[in-house]
């Protein structure tokens, strides 16, 4: 999983706008690689204050918290708080993952350790604005671009994993039957899952669990020939 943000000066906007920025899931991949360099040029050179940071988030983080019985969103709201924390900006645009933005917005805050009251939020002196809503990589051009520079590392970092298996296993996701066999197979062959496959995942844990069953029964049925 990959989170980025992005803070640049409002003036930058209306050009990433100009470009075709929008929410990256309307965009095919092709079209996201084409704004990828553009989106880090707009940003790096248009503006004094700038800076793009993605941060992956590996899958053994993620399995740590569904360990912890934790919600995975606690870990992404840490996780844009160590963004906003690093790279900040005077207003803070958040693509809340929760039916409750305004709650979800406190435990980011929260996280920050440094949260007051209201919209406002003070790091190393400095008051920031905080907007959080539902779908604001929709609303927000500089939130889409953070959403397509997030998704362009996430897809680069999965045809590496591509390469180095030398299998194609779709774009590993729960809907690609590519991906749902190649994790099968991984099961079948592997006594410890590779560390690119996320082990709280409920894909994974359901092929597994369907895996036991098929090695109960195989054992079973051989007792039974042998009988």
């Amino acid at each position: 999983m990959v989170i980025c943000g992005i803070t640049a000066e409002k003036r930058v906007v209306a050009k990433l706008k100009k470009i075709g920025v929008r929410d990256s899931k309307e965009l095919t991949p092709e079209k996201r690689e084409r704004l990828y360099p553009m989106i880090k040029e707009i940003v790096q050179t248009e503006s004094r204050a700038s800076g793009i940071l993605p941060i992956f988030v590996q899958p053994c983080k993620i399995d740590a918290q569904k360990s912890e019985n934790s919600n995975l969103n606690l870990l992404e709201a840490r996780t844009m708080a160590q963004i906003i924390g690093t790279i900040g900006g005077e207003e803070v645009y958040i693509d809340a993952l929760t039916s409750r933005p305004e709650r979800f917005k406190k435990v980011v805050l929260g996280f920050l350790n440094e949260g007051k009251s209201g919209n406002e939020l003070k790091i190393e002196g400095k008051n920031f604005r905080v907007i959080a809503e539902n779908n604001a990589d929709k609303t927000y051009p500089i939130v889409s671009a953070a959403s397509i520079i997030a998704k362009v590392e996430r897809d680069r970092a999965i045809e590496e994993i591509k390469k180095e298996v030398g299998v194609d296993f779709g774009v590993g996701y729960p809907h690609d039957e590519r991906t749902v066999a190649f994790v099968e197979q991984l099961i079948k062959t592997h006594r410890r899952l590779p560390a690119y496959v996320r082990k709280s995942w409920i894909t994974t844990q359901e092929l597994q669990r369907r895996n036991w069953q098929r090695r109960i029964k195989d054992f079973i049925l051989g007792k039974e020939k042998k009988m």
